[in-house]
């Protein structure tokens, strides 16, 4: 999803924006702000994915919910590791 770019007017709040620059600093302002769509999208597909699947086989079990946690917190504590370890 990268190539091109092109600039677009949008409108956040101060306080938001502020908070932001601060800490990326104004360079990193663009690269920020893209990120977190990516990660939006990525959500709300995330979002559409679990809806279908609790439309065809039924809402998930706390059994399965807590597998699938045990899961993303292990992937979470190996993407920790790796970046430790940069």
């Amino acid at each position: 999803m990268s190539g091109a770019t092109r600039k677009y007017s949008i409108s956040i709040p101060e306080d938001l924006a502020e908070t932001v620059r601060e800490q990326v600093g104004p360079g990193g302002f663009s690269a920020y702000v893209t990120e977190a769509l990516r990660h939006r999208l990525a959500m709300d597909r995330l979002t559409e994915l679990v809806v279908d699947h609790e439309a065809r086989h039924g809402a998930f079990t706390d059994e399965e919910l807590a597998h699938a946690d045990a899961l993303l917190s292990g992937a979470a504590e190996q993407h920790v590791k790796g970046r430790n370890a940069a």
